[in-house]
């Protein structure tokens, strides 16, 4: 499943397709408006990807300060203001397919 493919689904299903990693589950979840249950499942998902996916969900949510704290743990940047959400959460999507 490529990432237009899953953004499409996250906003048109009522659930994730089957067979997906539990870290693009976690974006399927964010993106169809899920934030809790996508941040429960990202606090599983061992090593860096999973500190991406939950820097980037606090970054969504407003909390910086958390979000840098993630971004550290998963070895990344903070990304730049100028980097809109949307845009992020496709580069994360495409890292991690």
């Amino acid at each position: 499943m490529n990432v237009a493919d899953l953004a499409k689904s996250a906003q048109t299903d009522d659930a994730p397709p089957a067979g997906l990693s539990p870290a693009l589950e976690a974006l399927w979840l964010v993106k169809a408006g899920r934030w809790d249950e996508s941040h429960d499942l990202c606090d599983g998902i061992p090593g860096t990807d999973g500190s991406w996916i939950h820097a980037y969900l606090h970054r969504e949510e407003g909390d910086l300060g958390n979000a840098s704290y993630w971004y550290h743990r998963a070895g990344k940047d903070v990304p730049s203001q100028s980097l809109s959400l949307a845009d992020e959460w496709a580069q994360i999507a495409s890292a991690l397919s």
